[in-house]
């Protein structure tokens, strides 16, 4: 007897959107963060991206996607989403507000379309790697077919070295 795929949140949305992905399951327990998980499955850095959950002043939420390595620049977050300011949601909170726990937290079907924003640096990408929609599993799609399945925007949303 064959082993069912399980499929995710994310997954269902992507294949009733009709947007073509792979993914990948790995070993995990507990929460990795996404260099360790890029390092564990032998991917390139810069095509990994991570899922950021923000909570703005007027308590609206805001969903940031970026490199793995870079670091979210509220100031300019803020300013792009037209809040005054941002702060990353409370990890008590996520999945609460999202339906996805951490590690596991993807920008395509959380428990509301929540406005989101991907890095500009993903579109010059053929595709990336993003959280599946649980611990341990990785999506690898194209940045444009991310953008149109969490109904996103791409800007400049991390700090400049």
């Amino acid at each position: 007897m064959s082993k069912k795929e399980v499929k995710t949140n994310a997954m269902r949305i992507l294949d009733r959107q009709k947007i073509p992905y792979e993914y990948e399951e790995y070993e995990c327990a507990d929460f990795t963060d996404g260099i360790h998980v890029a390092d564990q499955l032998g991917y390139d850095h810069a095509l990994v991206y991570k899922t950021l959950v923000t909570t703005g002043k007027t308590g609206q939420h805001y969903v940031f996607v970026i490199p793995i390595e870079e670091e979210i620049d509220f100031k300019k977050s803020a300013k792009i989403v037209g809040e005054k300011s941002l702060e990353m949601l409370h990890l008590k909170d996520l999945t609460k507000v999202t339906g996805y726990v951490r590690g596991g937290c993807t920008a395509i079907g959380m428990k509301k379309q929540y406005p989101t924003i991907i890095h500009e640096s993903a579109r010059e990408l053929e595709y990336i790697y993003v959280s599946g929609g649980k611990l341990g599993m990785q999506l690898k799609l194209k940045p444009e077919d991310l953008r149109k399945a969490s109904g996103a925007n791409f800007a400049d949303v991390v700090y400049v070295r």
